[in-house]
């Protein structure tokens, strides 16, 4: 087993070395990874969770009432209130209730295609 300090098996980059005259002392290759330093700014105010829940606590009223609305839109003027549901679960997704958003939004354009295509037939 060669040691640490023998050369063997590169010797196709000694020649390589001995030509262009760079040492022959060292076969390590280094590296580096920087990142680019973070920058501050002023303009862009520091918010604290309970500002981020305030929004979320909206959104969780607008989706239960869009989801409410999906649900009623099922038994009662379908299209009207599905339309309805369905644009208020957007907002409640918007505004950070992602789950009762998409609830809304289902439930609302399954009462629709209720509506539209199964109702009429009954």
């Amino acid at each position: 087993m060669a040691d640490q300090n023998s050369n063997e098996g590169y010797s196709h980059d000694f020649q390589d070395r001995e030509r262009t005259g760079s040492p022959v002392d060292y076969l390590e290759e280094t590296s580096a990874e920087i990142t680019p330093p973070m920058t501050y700014n002023a303009t862009r105010p520091v918010t604290s969770n309970v500002e981020r829940d305030r929004g979320s606590v909206g959104g969780k009223g607008i989706g239960i009432a869009a989801l409410l609305i999906s649900i009623l839109s099922l038994f009662v003027m379908p299209i009207i209130l599905g339309i309805v549901g369905i644009v208020l679960g957007f907002v409640a997704r918007r505004r950070g209730a992602n789950a009762l958003g998409t609830w809304a939004i289902t439930l609302g354009a399954i009462s629709i295609i209720i509506g539209i295509f199964i109702a009429p037939f009954f």
